[in-house]
């Protein structure tokens, strides 16, 4: 069960006293959700599968959502789709502590924003590029080369290397 003022914080207290193999899904599909105070995303949607074990409860996220970010070559905002999935336990105890370092909190209250947040944000490319083939801006005259030819040209570079760049051709 999810609160409505707190969508990604799920009860899972049931699961502490129930037999080992049990397990619950929880699900999402939400237009639009903030993961944490800098992420936005949209058409959120996922399964979060916790199974009751010895040690804690495991967890098997699979999750999908949108953002927006700005293509590094043209600095054009364009929506990217990020895909992940997670399986971590959150241990009952310290001795059964794995090393993403959760423990089940005692009010049975899972809250899957940090959780997801960190997922998320590994999908994101450190270079965002909006398509493979994007020429980027002039760097003379900074005009958005994929919209316009403003005619500049790269100069032909003195290095006596540049004569070994005809041959990647």
């Amino acid at each position: 069960m999810t609160s409505s003022r707190h969508p990604l914080n799920v009860n899972v207290g049931f699961l502490i006293n129930s037999t080992i193999g049990t397990v619950r899904d929880f699900t999402f599909d939400y237009e639009t959700m903030k993961l944490g105070d800098d992420l936005q995303v949209t058409d959120f949607k996922g399964t979060a599968n916790f199974d009751r074990t010895p040690q804690g409860l495991l967890l098997q996220g699979k999750f999908e959502a949108k953002t927006e970010v700005e293509c590094v070559r043209c600095l054009e905002p364009f929506t990217l789709t990020l895909k992940w999935s997670f399986t971590d336990l959150f241990a009952f105890d310290k001795r059964s502590i794995s090393e993403s370092n959760l423990l089940m909190p005692e009010d049975g209250q899972i809250d899957l924003e940090p959780l997801l947040r960190e997922y998320a944000l590994l999908e994101i490319p450190i270079k965002p590029v909006h398509q493979p083939d994007c020429k980027g801006l002039c760097p003379v005259c900074g005009a958005n080369r994929n919209r316009v030819d403003c005619g500049h040209r790269p100069e032909n570079p003195s290095s006596p290397f540049a004569e070994l760049k005809d041959l990647l051709h």
